[in-house]
């Protein structure tokens, strides 16, 4: 079975930093693209940052040049690292990765179970 697990967020003031980890277990034959999407209260779910397994990323332009996505691919893992962070950075953050579980199924999306981050104004 494939868990994706997530720590970091919390609370900070605007202008401060936080980052956030997701680390991949289970049954995995390939991890393919991984990212990061985040929900504010009220609005739809939005995607902040994806990385491919070969490193290539995009960015929301609303994160862009604050915002780093990087992953560990020797440890399942993908990271976003929050600077300059602002009070509407507020939301639920969410890892999401496309993988493949088995050699007998295709790759599909895993969701984490999201991760509080609030900006104080």
């Amino acid at each position: 079975q494939v868990q994706l697990v997530e720590s970091g967020g919390g609370l900070v003031q605007a202008g401060g930093s936080l980052s956030v980890s997701c680390a991949v277990s289970g049954s995995i034959v390939r991890v393919n693209a991984m990212g990061w999407y985040r929900q504010a209260p009220g609005k739809q779910r939005e995607l902040v940052a994806a990385i491919t397994s070969g490193g290539s990323t995009n960015y929301a332009d609303s994160v862009k040049g604050r915002f780093t996505i990087s992953r560990d691919n020797a440890k399942n893992t993908v990271y976003l690292q929050m600077n300059l962070l602002k009070p509407e950075d507020t939301a639920v953050y969410y890892c999401n990765a496309n993988l493949r579980s088995s050699s007998f199924t295709r790759p599909r999306d895993y969701w984490g179970q999201g991760a509080q981050v609030t900006v104080s104004s």
